[in-house]
């Protein structure tokens, strides 16, 4: 794998490479094989997973038929909203 760091901005260059690891798994394939899993325990992960991922792609076909409604677009806090954590503050 590689990434190219481009005017010495090693830090973009970071945030490349951890993309990267992401989308290939690493990072989870690291966490599974952190302590051992018993192979009743593997199957048992591996079915949910397969059963979860069948579920996704049924979902989505539906709502590309348009027997579901689109999901709902995700609000981000703060924008548009008030944030509740803080509140309004006036200087005099």
């Amino acid at each position: 794998m590689r990434v190219l760091v481009r005017d010495n901005n090693v830090e973009q260059a970071m945030k490349a490479l951890k993309r990267k690891l992401q989308r290939e798994g690493v990072f989870r394939e690291m966490k599974l094989r952190k302590a051992y899993e018993k192979p009743s325990e593997r199957r048992a992960r591996e079915q949910a997973e397969a059963i979860r991922r069948a579920r996704k792609v049924a979902r989505k076909k539906m709502q590309r038929e348009g027997l579901l409604p689109p999901p709902k677009p995700k609000v981000l806090p703060g924008k548009g909203q008030m944030n509740a954590r803080r509140p309004l503050t006036s200087t005099v």
